[in-house]
């Protein structure tokens, strides 16, 4: 009996085997180059400059409250026509950060303050309390998981940074930020402001004490 003649194999399929074996390589002569790291040690070096100061800018704001928040991010993007297994990136991601309220008392005119003759009696008028910008913390951030189909991987090999979270990153600070408007925060900035100016105007003498807000 004649054995059967084995069928050629399809381009694509050709192809496919060519980049399993490429990333096999890689692979191996990446854990190589892991293990001869470790057996000869490694040594860090800080050569950066000294730091410059750009600029400097005198603040009027009082930051009357400051909220934490964490925020689970899900990240996933996808390719078109392409399994997810061949091009595509998900990642999960705890962000963690802060938001600030505050008070601008550099917006303050001269007719917002009124003060009586006998200086017993002051009112206010304040802006109301903003929100400032959401401060991711590195140190509490971190990806949980991170799945990367195969070209990806094989494009983080050329990156001058494979481990970029630029995208989640941004992504978390503004879920933090939407989570900051529905807090009550500004509110709570404001009864501390209330607060503060109602102790500094008693100390120096003043009786009565009234702080409004608006434009």
């Amino acid at each position: 009996m004649k054995p059967r003649a084995v069928a050629a194999l399809p381009p694509w399929a050709k192809a496919a085997v060519v980049v399993v074996v490429v990333v096999a390589l890689v692979a191996t002569g990446l854990r190589l180059m892991n293990r001869l790291d470790g057996f000869f040690g490694t040594e860090t070096h800080d050569r950066s400059g000294p730091a410059l100061l750009k600029s400097v800018r005198d603040m009027s704001r009082y930051d009357a409250a400051s909220g934490n928040f964490q925020v689970v991010v899900d990240l996933e993007k996808d390719t078109k026509y392409l399994p997810d297994a061949i091009r595509g990136t998900r990642t999960l991601y705890i962000g963690a950060g802060t938001v600030d309220a505050y008070v601008d008392l550099g917006k303050v005119d001269p007719g917002d303050v009124r003060v009586n003759k006998d200086r017993t009696s002051a009112t206010l008028r304040l802006p109301h309390a903003q929100l400032g910008k959401p401060a991711l913390d590195t140190d509490r951030s971190y990806a949980v998981s991170k799945q990367r189909g195969l070209l990806d991987r094989l494009g983080d090999l050329f990156s001058d940074n494979p481990n970029d979270e630029r995208a989640v990153r941004k992504l978390a600070a503004r879920h933090i930020g939407d989570a900051a408007k529905d807090s009550g925060l500004t509110g709570r900035a404001e009864g501390n402001t209330t607060d503060m100016l109602e102790g500094l105007l008693h100390s120096l003498g003043f009786e009565k004490v009234r702080v409004s807000y608006g434009t």
